[in-house]
C-alpha cells in the first residue's frame, strides 16, 4: 500500500477581523504561506505535482482559481498547476484528503495542500449577497431543494441553537467552554507553542484574536445572535484571516528528494447529515472514521474540533466522551478564529506540531461544513 506524508506545515499568523491582515491582498498573503512552505521544506518547487488551495467566497480578489495565482505570485515554476476548492468550512482539510489521495493512488508524489482566507478584505457570504438579484437568488429556492426540505431556514446561527437545545447545552455551560478555548490561547501563545508552525507576515508574528480579558461576566452579558436563542458571539468562531499550506509527498517522493516525513496520513473519511441541522456530521464522521481506521478514542491523543460555535464541540464531546485534556489543547477557532477557507489547514498544521510537542502518536482531526457535512482525518507521528 501507498502512503501519504506530511513533509511539513506552515502558516501565516491569523490576524482578528480589520487587525494585522486586513489590508492585505488574499493572492500576497497565500503566496507568503507557499513561499515559506518551500523554504522550510527544501523541495525542488519544479518537483511538486500539483497545488490545491480551499478557498470560499470567491469574489474579487480571490476569484480566479487563488491557487494557480498564488503560486505563480510566490515566483514559484510556472508549470506548476493550481486548483482551487470549496468544502465550505471544510475546504483546505478537503484539500488535505485529495493531495493525500493523489499521492496514495500514485498518479502524483508531491503535491501541496493548503486554504487561504481574508474575512476581512472579502466578508463572508458576500457570493450569496451579491447574487441576491439574479433570477434565482439562493440554491435553498429551488423547487426540487423545498420539495425535500421544504422552505426551513438554513442558517448557522440557527443550526448552533438547534443543537444546543437537542443535547440540551445550557448557555452557562458553552461559555465556560469558550472562556476554556481563550485561556489555552493565550497559554500556547505564552509558552510559544506556536512559533515553530507561524510563518511571520511582516510585522505580524502571533496570532491576534484571543482575548485575555474576556470573562463569564462579560459572555453573560451578551445578546443571543437570534431572538430567543442561546448562541452569542462568545460562543461563535471569529472572524478572522489567515493562509496555511503543508506539503504531501509519497514514498518514492521522500527518498528521491531526501525529504524527512514528519507524519503519515491514517484515515481519512467525509460524511454528510442533516443540512437543516448542518453542523452535525462531526460526530458521525468521526464514528466512522475510527471504525474504519480500528482505533478507538483512547488511542488517540490529540483531538481537534473546530469551534464553529461552542454547541458543535460540546454535542460533539458528548456523544463520543472524549476527555477535555485531549480536545482542542491550544484554543479552538473560538479564541484563534475562523478564516473559513485556511481553517482546515491551519488546524492541521497545529495539530503536527502539537503531536510532535506532546510525543503523542495518533491525532484526530474534524470540522462542520455547510450543507451538512464533516471531514475527518488521522495522522500518524512517525
Amino acid at each position: 500500500m501507498r502512503h501519504a506524508y506530511i513533509v511539513d506545515a506552515v502558516r501565516t499568523p491569523v490576524g482578528r477581523r480589520a487587525g494585522g491582515l486586513s489590508q492585505e491582498h488574499p493572492v500576497d498573503v497565500s503566496a507568503h504561506a507557499l513561499e515559506s512552505l518551500v523554504q522550510r521544506s527544501g523541495v525542488d518547487p519544479a518537483a511538486i505535482d500539483d497545488v490545491i488551495l480551499g478557498a470560499t467566497d470567491a469574489v474579487g480578489p480571490q476569484v480566479g482559481d487563488i491557487a494557480r495565482l498564488s503560486w505563480l505570485a510566490a515566483g514559484l515554476p510556472d508549470h506548476v498547476p493550481g486548483v482551487t476548492i470549496d468544502r465550505q468550512c471544510g475546504s483546505s482539510q478537503q484539500a488535505v484528503h485529495f493531495a493525500a489521495q493523489g499521492v496514495m493512488s500514485g498518479t502524483q508524489d508531491l503535491v501541496v495542500a493548503g486554504g487561504i482566507q481574508l474575512m476581512s478584505v472579502v466578508p463572508i457570504n458576500i457570493a450569496w449577497s451579491m447574487g441576491s438579484e439574479l433570477l434565482h437568488p439562493s440554491p435553498f429556492t429551488s423547487k426540487r431543494w423545498q420539495a425535500r426540505y421544504g422552505d426551513e431556514d438554513i442558517d448557522q446561527f440557527r443550526a448552533a441553537d438547534l443543537i444546543a437545545d437537542k443535547w440540551g447545552l445550557g448557555r452557562e455551560e458553552m461559555e465556560r467552554y469558550a472562556l476554556t478555548s481563550h485561556d489555552r490561547a493565550a497559554r500556547a501563545t505564552d509558552e510559544g507553542r506556536f512559533e515553530r508552525e507561524i510563518a511571520p507576515y511582516g510585522d505580524l508574528a502571533v496570532d491576534e484574536c484571543f482575548r485575555r480579558d474576556t470573562t463569564l461576566e462579560r459572555m453573560a452579558g451578551l445578546q443571543p445572535l437570534r431572538e430567543g436563542g442561546r448562541t452569542t458571539a462568545a460562543l461563535s468562531s471569529q472572524i478572522a484571516d489567515a493562509s496555511a499550506a503543508l506539503l504531501i509527498a509519497s514514498d518514492g517522493a521522500v527518498k528521491q528528494h531526501g525529504l524527512t516525513p514528519r507524519a503519515r496520513v491514517h484515515t481519512m473519511v467525509v460524511r454528510g447529515d442533516d443540512p437543516v441541522f448542518m453542523l452535525t456530521a462531526p460526530i458521525a464522521a468521526t464514528q466512522h472514521a475510527l471504525s474504519k481506521s480500528g482505533l478507538t478514542v483512547d488511542d488517540i491523543d490529540l483531538f481537534e474540533v473546530n469551534e464553529a460555535f461552542a454547541s458543535v464541540v460540546l454535542a460533539w464531546q458528548r456523544e463520543l466522551k472524549v476527555p477535555f485534556e485531549k480536545l482542542n489543547v491550544n484554543g479552538g477557532s473560538i479564541a484563534l478564529g475562523h478564516p473559513i477557507g485556511a481553517s482546515g489547514a491551519r488546524i492541521m498544521t497545529t495539530m503536527l506540531h502539537e503531536l510532535e510537542r506532546t510525543g503523542g502518536r495518533y491525532a484526530l482531526q474534524t470540522m462542520c461544513e455547510g450543507g451538512g457535512q464533516a471531514n475527518v482525518t488521522i495522522i500518524e507521528r512517525i
